[in-house]
């Protein structure tokens, strides 16, 4: 076997082999460095900062526009003063509600982290804190989903469709009238 031929086998075995060795690494190896484990840095920042973070798709995709967004495009929109303000209230209790609740959620999931760490998790304290974990994240969803389902009261369909073409939804579903959509 000539040399150049040993040396593409052998650095093909090193690839292998080092290939093998980190298919075998954890996906979570770095998660250990978490204060807690379940939750990414980015997670805790939208908890405490009373972000969407996605909560609220199924209205935003759907003809309901998110508070926020409507406030940062109202100029585009035509928002009227009436609506603005209506609208900047719904956001600031929706944010309010949400940063409370993102705050209890940190705090249970860091309970559940501890509770792992100390050792003297049971079978009945993971099902509490589970149960009082999604209780807190179906509250916030709702908090999200219901300041979408409120600014859509407010805004006529006009509004809605710049909102979707604005926002880049603009699909065939985008058409479809809500019975409680106000009329231009």
């Amino acid at each position: 076997m000539s040399g150049s031929l040993r040396l593409v086998l052998n650095f093909l075995s090193i690839i292998l082999i080092s290939n093998i060795i980190m298919a075998q690494q954890s996906p979570y190896q770095d998660f250990e460095e978490r204060e807690i484990k379940s939750l990414s840095q980015m997670q805790v920042e939208g908890y405490l900062e009373g972000r969407g973070m996605g909560l609220a798709l199924a209205a935003e995709l759907n003809n309901y526009p998110g508070p926020k967004h409507v406030l940062e495009l109202s100029d585009s929109l035509y928002i009227i003063a009436g609506q603005k303000k209506q609208i900047e209230a719904i956001f600031n209790a929706m944010h309010e509600e949400a940063v409370e609740l993102g705050k209890l959620i940190i705090a249970k999931e860091k309970e559940l982290d501890q509770s792992f760490v100390s050792g003297e998790i049971t079978d009945n304290s993971l099902a509490s804190l589970l149960t009082e974990i999604s209780d807190l994240k179906g509250k916030l969803r709702f908090a999200h989903l219901r300041a979408h389902l409120k600014t859509a009261e407010i805004l006529d369909s006009a509004q809605v469709k710049k909102y979707g073409q604005l926002r880049g939804y603009l699909r065939h579903h985008m058409h479809h009238h809500r019975p409680h959509q106000k009329h231009p």
